[in-house]
């Protein structure tokens, strides 16, 4: 407005300088006064509508907060069910992990009611394999699956005959064939139980052989499930360094002489790797098992 009023006194000067009469110079006045006017509603319009605006974006602001603090009201709510439910979960899991050892236990001794030799055996071939599975850098699942594993991997030999499986003498070809029919037993025991599925696999292949000569189905390679192929070596070697009837214990050099023969006919040469380096470097552990 101000640029305007200046602009109103210069005409008005002109108007006086050039001699134009007074109602003349009132006209120019009233022109320039209207004129600013309109420039100062103008103003005070725009001055007017910024400050709703603003007013408008406070209130904005003030719903998203009221949003934010509701949202997060909810989201607490949702952690807190969340909590609710998964201990609820974990009280469930841990019912259902007592059942399975308890299913475990009742197996356990269900084999060693059957045979007395069994258990020793079954114990250290469990913790053999464990041991090879962390040596193989394996996760705590599969080395649970190997702890049952090795305890069970015989678990058919229960419906195999006593004048069989007792038997001190040699065995005929008939009694061989008898027995090895074990591991299709073992699976057939586990086949309705899905929390001893994952360990079927361990129980019907640890007989076969990286070759394709084992037994029952004659598996190949890596056709053989991993973990079967981690405890075939392990039951192996118990079998080598326990007294048998027939024999005495296996010395150690000779055991190890056997590992590397077979390594790659009738076991997976990575895993008798594995198994070597721990008889040579950390043998305190077997010795721990064997005690």
């Amino acid at each position: 407005m101000f640029p305007l009023i200046i602009l109103t006194l210069l005409l008005g000067l002109n108007c006086i300088f050039l001699g134009i009469s007074s109602i003349i110079f009132i006209i120019f006045i009233i022109l320039i006064d209207f004129l600013s006017l309109i420039y100062l509603a103008f103003n005070i319009y725009n001055n007017i509508s910024l400050i709703s605006k603003n007013i408008s974006n406070s209130n904005f602001v003030n719903y998203n907060n009221e949003f934010s603090n509701l949202m997060f009201k909810i989201n607490a709510t949702k952690q807190i069910y969340n909590d609710y439910i998964s201990s609820l979960q974990n009280i469930q899991n841990n019912e259902l992990e007592k059942e399975r050892l308890a299913c475990v236990e009742i197996l356990r001794r269900t084999v060693e009611a059957k045979d007395s030799y069994t258990r020793g055996h079954s114990d250290r071939v469990s913790k053999y394999s464990s041991l090879i599975g962390r040596k193989l850098g394996l996760y705590e699942e599969d080395i649970e699956l190997l702890k049952i594993g090795g305890l069970f991997h015989d678990i058919g030999k229960i419906g195999i005959p006593d004048n069989i499986l007792l038997k001190s003498e040699k065995l005929t070809d008939n009694e061989y064939n008898e027995i090895k029919n074990h591991p299709l037993i073992g699976a057939h025991i586990l086949e309705n139980s899905n929390i001893f599925e994952n360990i079927i696999p361990i129980v019907l292949c640890h007989h076969e052989k990286y070759d394709g000569t084992g037994y029952p189905q004659k598996l190949k390679g890596k056709n053989i499930p991993f973990l079967a192929r981690i405890v075939a070596i392990a039951d192996s070697y118990d079998a080598m360094t326990s007294k048998r009837a027939y024999r005495s214990t296996l010395p150690i050099d000779i055991v190890k002489l056997e590992l590397k023969k077979y390594s790659g006919t009738q076991f997976d040469p990575k895993i008798v790797a594995a198994f070597l380096d721990i008889l040579e470097n950390n043998f305190d552990e077997i010795k721990k098992i064997q005690n």
